[in-house]
């Protein structure tokens, strides 16, 4: 669990933990039951305050003799763990061990044969990593670097037609090097290697579980909080904050105090939705506070997407103090008596690794109000439960924590709510009213179609820009509504969903006649669904990347 000013067993420090570089190796990983965690490929080994079982170096578009390519720190090498490298990973440990890497002459992208190499070795661990995997995987590459020799020490457990050095082993250490991917579904086995690399290899336990994981975050969130102690909480009627303050009602009861911050961006009669929700079926303690005028007041004029998201993050604080110093006082004298020291959010793994620059393979994509939109000085202390979690792990807490399965598989919505679906123009209660009646209509035709547990998430916004229409036969200047759906599973890459023309043609019309100010709805698309003669708008189908899941 991570909060600020304090210090407190986080899951590296509680499970055996496999340190990566790459955020599908994260993934891969933990669908075994093995925890990981994700830091930049140029972390300074001496900055840790743990030690992982093992590392797995990979990733980025670089190649490694380049002038400015990152580098992994050397001390990685000296940190007695096992080591694998995948693709520049390979190449990092054999730049590493004698720079003997170079641009190939053939490049090696798609499907491809590697030939396993079985040893005669009196070490045990060079075959453990393709061990029960046969004498030919099928795999999946992409590279145009390959070794130019063997470095010193190693031997050769794989190879292509292509590439010589496919796959390597240090003799005396259990250090390997692969030039395929196992973390991608083209690589059949790639499940395989990781497990042999994580259990077999590192002897990382295989116990990362939801069920294990709540036993203990309850545990070190009674142990931080203490006895008496007082935590706030943003609620938002999206599964992250609901789990989040389900987790928290579980671990300290009525001194759990959730927050919604009425805003003026949330979704069409949210309030009311989210205060039927946490009081009557979850028995939270819950204060609805509306700011909607204060927040829109703060974002007239403004449009820079990350001024906006600065401008909500910085609002949503300082409602929650104010709002805290009341409900303390409120309970003076009451067995809930005590100071509200903590505030609970929702922040998820992705939320922090989109957040945070590295100077490596991955750059910072945005701030979110919850990360990078703090205010440098909070009289509030952060406490972020769901933090080292991807959103199918917290669907997964939810459901043990005995959450409805309406609740559990709720579309996810953005903590700065509708401002960021209010594109190239001014948020103000007219634009949200539009993007909140359209995004209605999308969702609830989206549920009679039986297509919402299909969609990871769908959402209308509104595009700055006027386009020309008819109404009532006259001519008319509104800015169009753009509908966006999505597929994923972990929310860092993402698909666009394959609707049928009918069903668009049904949302456009029901849109356009029953929302006033809108004339026109996209969904701009390369490759538009088959037509059949009725009026479809244009189709977004960009994936995420190079396109987010939000607009902004």
């Amino acid at each position: 669990m991570h909060v600020n000013g304090e210090t407190t067993a986080e899951p590296h420090q509680v499970f055996d933990t496999i340190l990566v570089s790459v955020f599908a190796l994260v993934r891969r990983l933990r669908e075994i039951n093995v925890y990981s965690e994700m830091l930049a490929c140029t972390q300074k080994i001496a900055q840790l305050s743990w030690k992982p079982r093992g590392i797995i170096l990979s990733g980025g578009p670089y190649s490694v003799y380049e002038e400015h390519a990152p580098h992994v720190d050397p001390a990685v090498f000296d940190l007695d763990v096992p080591i694998l490298g995948i693709c520049y990973g390979l190449q990092e440990i054999a730049w590493h061990h004698g720079r003997n890497v170079l641009a190939g002459e053939k490049k090696e992208y798609g499907n491809a044969i590697v030939n396993v190499q079985h040893l005669e070795d009196k070490n045990s661990h060079v075959n453990k990593l393709l061990h029960g995997l046969g004498n030919n995987l099928k795999v999946w590459m992409s590279h145009g670097d390959k070794l130019s020799h063997l470095p010193a020490s190693f031997s050769t457990i794989a190879t292509t037609e292509n590439a010589p050095y496919a796959g390597i082993v240090h003799v005396e250490k259990p250090c390997f090097g692969i030039q395929f991917h196992p973390e991608v579904t083209h690589t059949p086995d790639g499940t395989n290697v990781l497990r042999n690399f994580a259990v077999n290899i590192c002897k990382a336990s295989q116990n990362w579980t939801m069920e294990e994981f709540v036993s203990k975050e309850i545990s070190r969130i009674r142990a931080l909080v203490g006895e008496k102690g007082q935590v706030v909480g943003a609620v938002s009627g999206g599964v992250d904050s609901t789990v989040a303050a389900k987790l928290m009602h579980e671990a300290i009861g009525d001194r759990f105090h959730a927050v919604l911050v009425n805003n003026g961006l949330l979704r069409l009669n949210e309030a009311e939705s989210v205060h039927q929700t946490l009081t009557r079926h979850l028995g939270i303690n819950l204060t609805v506070v509306d700011a909607s005028d204060r927040f829109l007041a703060d974002l007239k004029g403004v449009l820079d997407p990350e001024k906006k998201r600065k401008t909500i993050g910085r609002n949503f604080i300082e409602v929650f103090q104010e709002t805290a110093k009341r409900i303390a006082a409120d309970a003076a004298g009451s067995p809930q008596a005590g100071g509200i020291e903590w505030l609970l959010q929702g922040t998820l793994y992705p939320d922090v690794i989109e957040s945070i620059s590295f100077k490596g393979p991955s750059a910072s994509i945005k701030s979110h109000h919850n990360v990078g939109g703090l205010p440098a000085v909070m009289h509030l202390k952060l406490i972020e439960p769901l933090r080292e979690l991807f959103k199918d792990e917290v669907r997964e807490l939810g459901t043990s924590l005995g959450l409805p399965e309406e609740l559990v598989w709720r579309q996810p919505f953005p903590g700065p709510g509708l401002g960021v679906r209010v594109v190239g123009i001014e948020v103000n209660r007219s634009t949200c009213r539009i993007v909140q009646e359209a995004d209605a209509i999308f969702i609830e035709e989206i549920r009679k179609a039986g297509l919402y547990r299909k969609i990871s998430q769908a959402y209308a916004s509104l595009l700055g820009v006027p386009v020309v229409g008819v109404t009532g036969d006259k001519r008319v200047h509104a800015c169009p509504v753009v509908l966006r759906a999505v597929t994923t599973t972990d929310y860092m890459t993402a698909d666009w969903f394959s609707f049928d023309s009918e069903f668009f043609a049904k949302v456009s019309t029901r849109i356009t006649n029953e929302v006033d100010g809108v004339c026109r709805v996209f969904y701009d698309s390369k490759n538009p669904p088959a037509f059949t003669g009725k009026r479809v708008d244009r189709i977004i189908v960009t994936s995420k990347p190079p396109g987010t899941i939000e607009m902004e």
